[in-house]
């Protein structure tokens, strides 16, 4: 179990079968950094074109298609003290006849980042243009009022899809992407399919904040420090990415329309539930019939996302053990 500190100097918009930047074996930890969405890193340089460029991929030893690897986010935090947010929600998550009318020409906003406080406060207005600390005028009114905690999480990452494709970091699906989860947070283990050779992790788009669902097309992106750790499950097939937090496991289903994601989630709850926990069927379903909980992520890309829960506390009431 070693750990490793790695600098990037590259970044990739799609998560593929890329030419890995480590390798490191099952138990290992790696800190390293990201830069934001923009392609801009913690001094505010561009270093990569937007589009949610990613870090690694990093290859685990011993991973294969029909494995499993478990990535624990150990450290998150923004490195940068401003991000940036879009300051209009999707139309996609907007009846159709409504047209907002806006009496300004703001585009984005700048949040300022209070280590010590671990909060963010809009510190400028911009207009539609390049994104820079310094470009636009202060706030005022309510939103100079607004203080709001960090909850910073990635809102991109997972391993290479299968067949050799390389999905686009605008996206998502049954190898991870861009779920935009904001609960994917410091202390949480995600559980991803293994498709190819090495796994080929990525991790990327820093978030410092997020509402459910990403409605206005970011978070307030900004560059991370990152520490994770790896487990592989050698032999262990699931079909969607799962994680556990310290109350829940979780499913996680990607695509479009919404109504396919929680078809995807859910069965892949019940898959989990009678494998691991040892529980049948009919409990499984009579279990998740009054207990459920759903999360959205992802809501404005190509992909939606939604996040099937089921407390551990009932699981633990009834007995049903891990296997």
């Amino acid at each position: 179990m070693a750990h490793h500190d790695f600098t990037p100097t590259i970044y990739h918009t799609a998560i593929g079968s890329h030419e890995p930047v480590l390798r490191i074996a099952s138990g290992d930890t790696v800190s390293t950094t990201t830069i934001d969405a923009g392609g801009l890193d913690k001094e505010g340089n561009s270093v990569s074109e937007g589009g949610n460029p990613q870090t690694g991929p990093f290859y685990i030893e011993g991973a294969e298609e029909g494995d499993s690897l478990g990535v624990t986010f150990d450290h998150l935090m923004p490195n940068r003290s401003w991000g940036f947010t879009s300051a209009r929600v999707a139309p996609n998550v907007l009846d159709p006849g409504y047209v907002p009318k806006f009496d300004d020409n703001v585009g984005r906003h700048i949040w300022e980042i209070d280590f010590d406080k671990k909060t963010t406060r809009i510190a400028e207005a911009c207009e539609p243009g390049p994104i820079r600390r310094g470009s636009g005028k202060p706030v005022t009114g309510p939103l100079a009022k607004l203080e709001l905690p960090l909850n910073p999480h990635p809102g991109c990452f997972g391993v290479a899809p299968p067949r050799r494709q390389a999905i686009s970091c605008a996206t998502s699906s049954t190898h991870g992407g861009n779920m935009d989860y904001k609960r994917f947070n410091e202390g949480v283990t995600v559980i991803f399919p293994v498709f190819v050779e090495g796994a080929l992790f990525h991790v990327g788009d820093g978030h410092a904040v997020q509402g459910d669902g990403e409605i206005v097309g970011t978070g307030i992106e900004i560059p991370f420090e990152v520490t994770f750790t790896v487990t592989l499950h050698k032999g262990k097939t699931i079909n969607w990415p799962r994680a556990e937090n310290d109350t829940h496991i979780l499913t996680i289903g990607n695509a479009r329309p919404l109504d396919q994601c929680v078809e995807h989630a859910t069965t892949e709850m019940i898959r989990w539930l009678t494998s691991d926990f040892d529980l049948d069927e009919r409990t499984a379903h009579t279990l998740l019939g009054q207990a459920v909980e759903y999360d959205i992520g992802n809501i404005f890309d190509p992909a939606y996302t939604m996040v099937c829960k089921f407390p551990k506390h009932i699981l633990e009431s009834i007995g049903a053990k891990r296997q």
